[in-house]
């Protein structure tokens, strides 16, 4: 009996040990969980401290935390999360340490610009990042491309956007159509050809497959909005002769008012909504990709 007792009993004191050490383990991992985030805020909170502890070996950090900043945003998309509230301060870090760093100014605005959850939602952050970058390399005219196309895509602000193609076309070595491109803007505001044009110069110039694959699906969801809007046009005319609106798209050819399909650039037929108005059809792939733009508006 005594035996038992004296079991049990060292059964209880190793089951009590085993809670302390657990207990003491997560108080352990809490206080490291704590010092980490506390240590990241100090590094992001304090660019120019940085800079100047990191003396001739700032371009090195600055690498280094461009390499995050890709990390981050990376990682961010894979998980669909669309919180990327520490990609400025990241950014801020990278261009301090960096102010040549050029890829981080362009490929950095595109990240913030954008909509959730393919970007930051912040192109007044983007605006000043790219102002930052203007300011340390002025000669690199391809500054005041993404900074126009910030203003004129993400802000509708057509005033800046113009005066930003404008003011990036005195460079010498600017192309033709930056000029052109702050005349068609002031002149047109928002446009389906200045829209495709500044997408489509995207879509052929970038590297990136996520940012080529963004531009493809703009280019496709202008097309759409285009034959949309051009078979509206037709709908209402329609119903000027015949005093309601057509339910099937097919009813305008029959009316002599189209002829060949009417069909979205993946060949699925357009259609008519309950309203009346042209839409993508319900089996078109492309279907979710604009109701997912349209989401994040």
């Amino acid at each position: 009996m005594k035996s038992a007792k004296t079991i049990v009993l060292a059964l209880v004191i190793l089951q009590g040990g085993f809670y302390g050490i657990w207990k003491l383990q997560h108080s352990i991992d809490k206080q490291q969980a704590a010092l980490k985030e506390e240590r990241d805020y100090v590094l992001v909170s304090s660019a120019k401290l940085l800079k100047t502890m990191s003396l001739e070996y700032a371009p090195l950090m600055a690498d280094f935390y461009w390499t995050r900043v890709v990390q981050f945003y990376g990682n961010k998309h894979v998980r669909g999360d669309a919180n990327l509230e520490e990609l400025w301060p990241l950014l801020d870090i990278t261009t301090t340490l960096d102010p040549n760093l050029l890829p981080a100014y362009h490929f950095g605005a595109i990240f913030l610009s954008q909509r959730a959850p393919a970007g930051a939602g912040r192109p007044d952050l983007a605006v000043k990042l790219m102002q930052r970058g203007i300011k340390a390399n002025p000669d690199y005219w391809r500054f005041y491309e993404d900074l126009g196309f910030i203003y004129y895509m993400d802000l509708k602000d057509y005033k800046n956007a113009a005066k930003a193609f404008l003011e990036g076309s005195k460079n010498p070595r600017a192309l033709i159509w930056m000029k052109v491109m702050a005349a068609k803007v002031a002149a047109e505001g928002e446009s389906y050809e200045t829209s495709f044009f500044l997408w489509n110069d995207i879509y052929t110039t970038t590297t990136d497959p996520q940012i080529k694959e963004n531009a493809k699906t703009h280019l496709l969801l202008l097309r759409v909005r285009e034959d949309c809007k051009k078979l509206d046009q037709l709908a209402d005319e329609y119903e000027k002769r015949f005093g309601h609106r057509p339910k099937r798209v097919s009813e305008l050819g029959q009316a002599g008012l189209m002829q060949g399909e009417a069909v979205d650039p993946l060949g699925y037929d357009y259609i008519f909504d309950d309203k009346g108005k042209a839409a993508l059809n319900l089996n078109s792939p492309l279907l979710e990709k604009q109701l997912m733009l349209e989401r994040f508006k």
